[in-house]
C-alpha cells in the first residue's frame, strides 16, 4: 500500500509471508537439483584444483599455464585487428566503387535476394490460390449435394455465378441449394424479402449457427449431454438445423446404392460455412475464427450415418471486381494486397454516413480518415505521443463488417429475368424430391425464433451484385514483379507519413490569406539579418474598432459579453 508523502510504495511484507516465499524457493530449488540428478546434468561447473603443493615441477608447471594465457590472449587481440582491418577495407572499397558509379557486390548480393525474396512471395500467393481452385474443384466433383452459403446482410454479393453454372453443368446430377446464414443480423423484414427473392431460382434455406460450440471430441459431446446444463443464450443457440438436416436425410435415402450422401459447403470467405457443419454436428469439428480464410483445404466431417458433409476453402474472388466487393468477399488485406485505410474507404462509400454515426457513436466525418482518427481516440487505441492508431482501427472495422458483430442489410432487388443458366425447367428439377411444404414451414420457425435487430438500428449497405469468382487456376491472371531497392532503406514509417501519403475524399481549399502570408515569411526567411530598433506606438483600439466598417473586423463586445 502506498503511503501518503511518499513517492514510492513501501517492499516491507510480513515475517509470515517471507518465510513462505523462502520456503517456496527452497523447495523449487530442490526439486531442480533432484530432476538434474535424475538426468546427469550437473549446473554447478567443476572448479580448477589447481597445482597441488605435493606436485613435482610445480613451478615450470605454472609458468607454461601463464604462458599459454598470455599467448591466446594476444591472438584474440590480433583476430580483433584483423577483422578490424577487413572492416576498413569494405567500406573502402564502398565508398571506391560510389565514386566511380559501380555497385558494391555486398549491395548487389542484398538487391538480389530481397528479389528472391519478392519472387517467392508471389510464388507462394499464386500457388496458394491456385490450390484452393483446385480443393474447390474437387469437392465439386466429388458432392451430390452442393449448398451455397450466402450472408444474409448481402445475399446477392455473396453469390457466384461462375459456380452456380458450374454446378449446374452437370445436367441433374448434382442439386443446388442454398443457405442463408447469418439471419440474426439483418431485420426480419428485409430477411422475408430475400427469402422470397432467392426461393424463386433455388430452394433457400434460413440458418442461424451456433457460435460457442467448445467440444472437440465425441467423448467431451457426450459427457456434455449427460450434464443437463444447456446454454440459451444468443450466441449458443442454433435455428434451422431440423428442417436442413431431416431434408439431406430425406435425400440420401432417396439414393440409389449403399453409399453416403455427399455434402459440399461453397461459399466466399468468411460467410459461415465451417460454423453450420459444425452446427450440424454440435461439435467443433471444423476450424472457426473471426479471421478469414481458415480453411485452407477440403475437410469431410460424418455428420449422421447416411449424410457427410465437406468443408472447402473460400471461393477466389476475381481482380475484376470492385473495390468493396473485394473489401468483403476476398482476403486482399490479410494477404497485403491492400491496405486496411483503403478497404474502409471503399466500404463508407457504400454506407449511409447517418447510420455509421449511430452504430459507432462517432460525430460527423468528412472522410475515412476522420472516422478512422475519432474511433481510434474512442476505442483507446493510441501510439507512443498520444498519436490515434489509424490502421488498427481500420482492422477494427474490417474485422466488425465480416464477422458475425456488425448489423447492416442490403435490399433486395425487384424481381427480374432469371439468369442466362437459370430456366423455369431447372428451377422445377432442384424443387423435385424435397418437401417444400416442410421447408416453408422451417423457414417461418426460423423468421419467429431468431431475436433480428430494427431497422433503424441496421446500417443500409448498398449491394454491387454477384461477385465474380475464379474456378480455373488458368484464369488467375500473372503476377509481376516491381523491386526497387534504395541505397539506404529505411522500414519504419511513420504516422506522419502514412497521414500524408493518404488521400482524403475531399479537399479543402487553402485560403488567399494563408498563402500571403506563407509568401510573406518566405521573403523575410529569404531577407539577411540585420539589427532593427523597436518602436512603441500608442494606438487607440476603441478608435479603429469604430473607424474599421468591415465585416471581418474583430469585435471585443460581443466576444467577451
Amino acid at each position: 500500500m502506498k503511503r501518503p508523502k511518499l513517492k514510492k510504495a513501501s517492499k516491507r511484507v510480513s515475517c509470515a509471508k517471507r518465510f513462505k516465499i523462502q520456503k517456496k524457493v527452497r523447495e523449487h530449488n530442490r526439486k531442480l537439483k533432484k530432476a538434474a540428478k535424475k538426468t546427469g546434468i550437473s549446473r554447478k561447473p567443476k572448479q580448477d584444483v589447481g597445482v597441488p603443493n605435493s606436485a613435482p615441477f610445480k613451478e615450470e608447471v605454472l609458468r607454461e599455464a601463464e604462458q599459454r594465457k598470455q599467448e591466446l590472449e594476444a591472438l584474440k587481440e590480433q583476430n580483433k585487428i584483423v577483422k578490424k582491418q577487413e572492416r576498413a577495407a569494405k567500406r573502402k572499397e564502398g565508398k571506391e566503387a560510389a565514386s566511380a558509379g559501380v555497385e558494391p557486390a555486398a549491395k548487389k548480393a542484398k538487391k538480389g535476394t530481397k528479389v528472391r525474396e519478392a519472387r517467392a512471395a508471389v510464388a507462394k500467393e499464386k500457388s496458394a490460390k491456385t490450390f484452393k481452385c483446385c480443393e474447390l474443384n474437387k469437392v465439386i466433383e466429388a458432392s451430390d449435394v452442393i449448398v451455397e452459403v450466402l450472408d444474409a446482410r448481402d445475399p446477392l454479393g455473396c453469390r457466384c455465378p461462375q459456380l452456380e453454372e458450374t454446378v449446374l453443368k452437370h445436367e441433374g446430377k448434382k442439386k443446388l441449394l442454398f443457405i442463408l446464414n447469418k439471419t440474426d443480423l439483418v431485420p426480419k423484414d428485409n430477411l422475408e424479402k430475400w427469402l422470397g427473392y432467392l426461393d424463386a431460382e433455388c430452394p433457400t434455406f434460413l440458418f442461424k449457427a451456433s457460435m460457442q460450440l467448445k467440444d472437440r471430441t465425441v467423448s467431451q459431446k457426450k459427457q456434455r449431454g449427460t450434464n443437463a446444463v444447456l446454454d440459451h443464450s444468443r450466441a449458443a443457440s442454433c435455428f434451422g438445423r431440423d428442417c436442413l438436416l431431416q431434408t439431406l436425410t430425406d435425400l440420401a435415402n432417396k439414393k440409389e446404392g449403399e453409399t453416403m450422401l455427399k455434402v459440399g459447403v461453397v461459399g466466399f470467405p468468411n460467410v459461415g460455412k465451417s460454423s453450420i457443419i459444425n452446427s450440424l454436428k454440435e461439435m467443433r469439428a471444423c476450424h472457426v475464427g473471426l479471421q478469414r480464410g481458415l480453411t485452407r483445404c477440403m475437410q469431410e466431417v460424418h455428420i449422421t450415418k447416411s449424410v457427410k458433409m465437406i468443408d472447402s476453402p473460400g471461393i477466389v474472388a476475381a481482380p475484376s471486381n470492385p473495390g468493396d466487393v473485394l473489401a468483403l468477399r476476398s482476403l486482399q488485406v490479410e494477404e497485403k494486397e491492400e491496405s486496411p485505410l483503403e478497404a474502409v474507404r471503399t466500404l463508407l462509400k457504400q454506407c449511409n454516413q447517418q447510420h455509421i454515426m449511430l452504430q459507432y457513436n462517432v460525430p460527423n466525418y468528412r472522410n475515412s480518415l476522420e472516422f478512422l482518427t475519432t474511433l481510434a481516440k474512442k476505442r483507446g487505441f493510441l501510439q507512443k505521443g498520444g498519436i490515434p492508431n489509424t490502421e488498427l482501427a481500420a482492422m477494427t472495422f474490417l474485422n466488425d463488417w465480416t464477422g458475425a458483430k456488425l448489423s447492416y442489410h442490403s435490399r433486395a432487388p425487384e424481381r427480374q429475368d432469371l439468369p442466362s443458366y437459370l430456366s423455369d425447367a431447372i428451377v422445377t428439377e432442384l424443387q423435385s424430391g424435397l418437401n417444400m411444404d416442410m421447408v416453408r414451414e422451417g423457414n417461418q420457425n426460423v423468421i419467429k425464433g431468431v431475436r433480428s435487430p430494427n431497422l433503424a438500428s441496421s446500417i443500409y449497405f448498398s449491394s454491387k451484385g454477384p461477385t465474380a469468382g475464379v474456378l480455373n487456376a488458368s484464369e488467375l491472371p500473372k503476377e509481376t514483379i516491381t523491386t526497387t531497392v534504395t541505397e539506404e532503406t529505411d522500414m519504419t514509417v511513420s504516422t506522419d507519413e502514412m497521414l500524408s501519403t493518404f488521400k482524403p475524399e475531399a479537399e479543402i481549399p487553402v485560403p488567399k490569406m494563408e498563402t500571403q502570408i506563407q509568401e510573406s515569411t518566405q521573403k523575410r526567411d529569404d531577407k539577411p539579418t540585420r539589427e532593427t530598433k523597436v518602436k512603441f506606438v500608442n494606438v487607440d483600439l476603441t478608435s479603429m474598432q469604430h473607424n474599421n466598417n468591415d465585416d471581418d473586423a474583430y469585435d471585443f463586445n460581443t466576444d467577451f459579453v
